[in-house]
């Protein structure tokens, strides 16, 4: 006897965190309708299990709860346009990607007037994370719409937090990557400076995380670091910018320093200039050995290098 589904879920936008959404939950017993723009990603959920709907209203007309994991602002407004458009019966929305908060407020506005319900419910964690339900929800907006659909959301996730007013998940998910975009750059620079020493990089992540300076994004990226490999991307830095961008808006408008916050920039933006925009965040440790002078040893497998400790010959 085929097992009883747990109830019908859309998902429009199927990258790195919606795919993997709509692949938990299909493990967990949904049905799973998803769209996405790239033929590509339609044939890997296919494949997964997701059905995939021909467009947008499809998506969003298959299920009375609907995930939305979107690239940029202007996507969500063209998903927001033609999901009013539709003129479906009323629908919970969770809005699951980073974006300011005048434009998830914009959207949850014109989604109202449509008879559907917005939820602000941004997500703590990679993509590395999504892919093994290792998330946090961060949840806002209507209580009794985050009750109805704390199945679907624990379906993907690890923890689910109702955070309560609109717009305080985006908020708490501000927090939260701008602790990521310092641990991500102190992580690599406390790699870089242990190779330029002259220790082994895999040695280095088994005794730091061990210790009292670990972090979760060390213990996540590090490894990363140790290979010298970051991709496939669980973050691109091209990504990474806009969420960066909207930190540091909502830190300014507030009238909060954020000198550690602030000092990561750079080392982002010089990343993107090296060509490394469609790679992980991790990357950001090529760009500090570099600057150090360290070079990895020719000839050891890829994944098991060491850095040499002393600096590149010029000339």
């Amino acid at each position: 006897m085929a097992a009883r589904s747990k109830g019908s879920v859309g998902i429009i936008g199927l990258g790195i965190m919606g795919g993997a959404f709509a692949k938990n939950l299909v493990q967990a017993g949904f049905r799973v309708t998803g769209y996405d723009i790239d033929p590509a990603r339609r044939r890997a959920m296919a494949r997964a299990g997701v059905t995939i709907a021909p467009d947008i209203a499809a998506a969003a007309a298959a299920a009375p709860f609907l995930i939305t994991s979107l690239p940029s602002a202007k996507a969500l407004r063209a998903v927001v346009d033609q999901i009013a458009a539709a003129k479906l019966a009323p629908k919970i929305i969770a809005e699951a990607s980073t974006f300011t908060l005048a434009d998830k407020i914009t959207a949850e506005a014109a989604l109202k007037k449509a008879g559907h319900t917005l939820l602000d419910t941004p997500m703590s964690g990679t993509g590395a994370q999504a892919a093994v339900k290792d998330l946090v929800v961060l949840a806002s907006g209507e209580s009794k719409a985050i009750k109805a659909m704390r199945p679907v959301l624990e379906g993907f996730s690890r923890v689910v937090y109702d955070l309560g007013v609109f717009g305080n998940g985006s908020r708490m998910k501000y927090i939260a990557n701008l602790l990521v975009a310092v641990h991500n750059v102190a992580s690599a620079e406390a790699m870089v400076l242990g190779m330029k020493a002259g220790l082994d990089p895999k040695q280095v992540v088994e005794v730091i995380s061990a210790g009292a300076g670990t972090s979760r994004m060390f213990e996540m990226r590090a490894p990363l670091m140790v290979a010298d490999r970051y991709e496939p991307p669980t973050m691109k830095i091209e990504v990474w910018r806009k969420d960066m961008d909207v930190i540091g808006a909502f830190a300014e408008d507030l009238g909060v320093p954020t000198p550690t916050f602030s000092a990561t920039g750079p080392v982002y933006a010089a990343a993107r200039s090296m060509g490394l925009g469609l790679q992980d965040t991790g990357a950001v440790c090529t760009v500090l050995e570099r600057m150090a002078g360290v070079t990895r040893r020719k000839g050891a497998a890829k994944g098991s290098r060491k850095a040499a400790g002393t600096p590149r010959r010029k000339g």
